[in-house]
């Protein structure tokens, strides 16, 4: 049935019916539902974080050469090959030349013993003097001296094996079978097992801060987030500047096997914590000017609370600030929510 409105003599019919149309002011805001936590006081550690790469340690590797010429005749390995202590890792031909010096030093001690022998036996018919007999010892001690000099330098055998110290990884291989060398040119490279590190730059101003022994989590680069992170402590703080990076370097130890020399990580270091109201990581917004606030519930509205981040972790921040501990803080919809807004709360996940 439609109504009629008689305004002025005029028949009017309106779309929805007569009345003062209703104030749109007066409508009830829409309330915003949001998961809430009450805020706790505690403490979290405050991390430095920077980016580095696995490899062997300064003092965990060993060159391997030959300090005599010669030609490299096979290789067992290959970089990045695990190796058990005493494994083989290539075969050396020593050089006919210096094969020869070597004779001829294990000549010449031959020689030299037997005329001091000789002279020996002159003395006793006094034929000799006892100073031919002191010139005849010093001769075999000469040559004693020269031959155990060569045969320490690998020129007693005419191919040596030059096999891994320790267990390890073969970091580098420097020649090619066929390959002439020249005496103590590096040959080969081993790293030993569990001597890797990850060697970051830290600020310089932050030094005063890093100790020896400080706890650190690595996470692979690779990996992601999802990659287990691997636990690892402070060895080696530098106290001078890095002239590439202009930082210091910091070596993390980390336990054997756990990491691939090689691998990218990211290194988050412990220097201390920092105690103040527990808040989970998205429930603090950033207002325009960049200051850090969370929003707490008071009489079902919104309520901006300015606050100071002093440590973060992924899932936590703390924070201090006019923080009222009987209030809820909002977690999820703090970005969507302004001072004033009407919410409804519900319990975060």
């Amino acid at each position: 049935m439609i109504r009629r409105c008689h305004l002025a003599g005029l028949l009017i019919l309106p779309l929805a019916g007569c009345g003062p149309s209703p104030d749109p002011a007066a409508a009830p805001d829409p309330a915003v539902l949001v998961s809430v936590v009450r805020p706790q006081q505690g403490s979290l550690p405050q991390l430095i974080e920077s980016y580095g790469t696995a490899s062997p340690s300064a003092n965990g590797q060993v060159t391997l050469s030959v300090p005599q010429p010669g030609q490299v005749t096979s290789i067992a390995v290959t970089p990045g090959a695990a190796v058990r202590a005493g494994q083989p890792i290539m075969t050396f031909a020593v050089s006919p030349s210096a094969r020869a010096s070597f004779l001829q030093a294990a000549e010449a001690f031959r020689v030299a013993q037997e005329q001091r022998r000789t002279t020996a036996q002159l003395l006793t018919q006094q034929l000799a003097t006892r100073d031919q007999v002191a010139q005849a010892e010093k001769a075999v001690a000469d040559a004693r001296t020269t031959l155990a000099a060569l045969q320490a330098e690998g020129a007693g055998a005419a191919a040596t094996t030059l096999r891994a110290p320790f267990a390890g990884v073969v970091s580098t291989i420097s020649a090619a079978p066929g390959d002439r060398t020249q005496p103590g040119q590096a040959l080969a490279t081993v790293a030993r097992a569990g001597a890797l590190v990850v060697t970051v730059g830290i600020d310089s101003a932050l030094r005063d801060r890093l100790r020896i022994g400080a706890t650190a989590r690595l996470q692979r680069l690779d990996g992601g987030a999802s990659s287990p992170a691997v636990p690892g402590r402070v060895v080696r703080v530098d106290a001078m500047l890095n002239p590439h990076t202009r930082q210091i370097d910091v070596d993390i130890g980390y336990p054997a096997g756990a990491l691939l020399s090689g691998e990218a990580m990211r290194v988050s270091i412990e220097i201390g914590r920092a105690s103040g109201w527990l808040v989970p990581h998205r429930a603090v917004a950033t207002t325009a000017d960049g200051k850090a606030q969370i929003f707490q519930v008071a009489g079902g509205r919104a309520k901006a609370v300015p606050v100071m981040v002093i440590a973060t972790t992924a899932e936590q921040d703390a924070v201090t600030g006019p923080i009222e501990p009987a209030r809820p803080s909002v977690v999820d919809g703090a970005y969507q929510v302004s001072a004033g807004d009407a919410v409804r709360t519900g319990k975060a996940p």
